[in-house]
């Protein structure tokens, strides 16, 4: 049984769209026009084969009006007004103009729609003057009105899909800082406790080989295992990036309920990590989970590799439950700040913009700086509102 949406009727686009509004106003011309093919004669048949291929020539020059719509327009324009001066049958022609003009109007072309517009009004208007009795005054007020009506229209549809695409360009450069983040905490976090593993070995190596054979072997462990999550985690990040017709990936989301993965990793670089829980922390919303999980991670990561601390605390206080709750991740270290280290030239990390990025994402806030005592603190406050988006199971 098909599914409803490919049952649904679809229209067409393109080309094809160009070849049936082109077809379409035809037909609806060729119909207003069929009292010229039959009926007593008021013109000989040359001149109405003649004013039929006008009729073919302006209806036509519609199908080329989304690559070219001042020329189709001006074509159309220029073929309808041949047809009135010679037929003498009144047929519904103008038809092709007032579309032509829309077409060129949602190009964003106003001031050709305009320009067309004004030459077909002027040509009008002369014949009138000139004791034209098919077309009087009242009518030439109407077909005024019709052309800016038409430009009006075609104007406020091109500033409809200037809006749309700016809004889906939006969204994807929000998307792009989305996984930009999500790859600079997890590549971030794991390399960072390898980089530090692998220090602490070969300064033990240097010092003591023997001595530090048994402690190389501990911290290698924790190496792997480092770098085995942080594989694992990008390629759940990157899965969002598939293409089409891959399956999605199957790893739930991280949350503060593997807060303890992040405790013993940076437990094994050789920090001590103490989690204290107050209030409400969990099962909480899924972004507002990843965002405090996300926030921890990248505290972790930068008292490993700056602050030259012994120990961190993990403070997570939660205030009340669903819309209006709020929960409170603090990360406070004792450390002493980044040693000199005259090898490293690189830019300045953006850990605590990403943090502050994170909890404003979610209508939240983040401050980060030296605590009283000594040390750094971080400190995020993540509202806990749920949407629907956010009740259902993590992917």
């Amino acid at each position: 049984m098909p599914s409803p949406a490919r049952s649904r009727l679809r229209l067409p686009r393109g080309r094809a769209a160009d070849a049936a509004l082109a077809s379409g106003l035809f037909l609806v011309v060729g119909l207003g026009t069929l009292r010229s093919l039959i009926g007593d004669r008021e013109e000989p048949w040359a001149v109405t084969a003649a004013n039929w291929v006008l009729i073919a020539v302006a209806c036509g020059a519609l199908y080329f009006s989304s690559r070219r719509p001042v020329a189709a327009a001006s074509v159309a324009a220029l073929a309808t007004a041949v047809y009135y001066v010679t037929s003498a049958y009144d047929g519904p022609l103008l038809l092709a103009v007032v579309v032509a003009l829309f077409l060129v109007a949602a190009a964003g072309r106003l001031h050709a729609a305009a320009v067309i517009a004004a030459l077909c009004l002027i040509g009008t208007a002369l014949g009138t003057f000139r004791g034209n009795g098919d077309v009087n005054q009242v009518a030439l007020f109407m077909l005024t009105g019709w052309f800016v009506a038409m430009i009006t229209l075609g104007g406020l549809r091109h500033s409809h899909l200037v809006r749309a695409r700016e809004n889906e360009e939006r969204a994807a450069a929000q998307e792009r800082l989305r996984i930009a983040r999500e790859l600079h905490d997890v590549v971030g976090h794991h390399l960072s406790l390898i980089n530090v593993q692998s220090t602490a070995v070969l300064r033990r190596l240097t010092k003591d080989p023997a001595a530090g054979a048994e402690q190389a072997a501990e911290a290698l462990g924790a190496v792997k295992e480092a770098s085995r999550e942080a594989l694992r985690e990008l390629r759940a990040t990157l899965g969002v990036l598939r293409e089409a017709g891959e399956a999605a990936p199957t790893a739930p989301a991280p949350g503060l309920d593997r807060i303890g993965e992040l405790t013993d990793a940076a437990g094994a670089a050789g920090l001590a990590v103490t989690v204290h829980r107050t209030g409400h922390t969990g099962p909480l919303p899924v972004e507002a989970d990843l965002a405090a999980y996300r926030i921890v991670q990248e505290s972790l990561t930068n008292v490993a590799r700056h602050a030259r601390a012994a120990r961190a605390d993990i403070h997570l206080d939660g205030d009340g439950d669903g819309d209006g709750g709020r929960l409170t991740v603090t990360v406070t270290d004792d450390g002493r700040g980044p040693a000199a280290d005259p090898a490293r030239t690189g830019p300045p990390g953006s850990g605590i913009t990403g943090m502050r990025e994170r909890a404003r994402a979610l209508g939240g806030d983040l401050t980060a700086g030296p605590a009283p005592g000594g040390g750094f603190t971080v400190r995020a406050t993540l509202p806990l509102a749920r949407t629907t988006a956010t009740e259902g199971p993590r992917r």
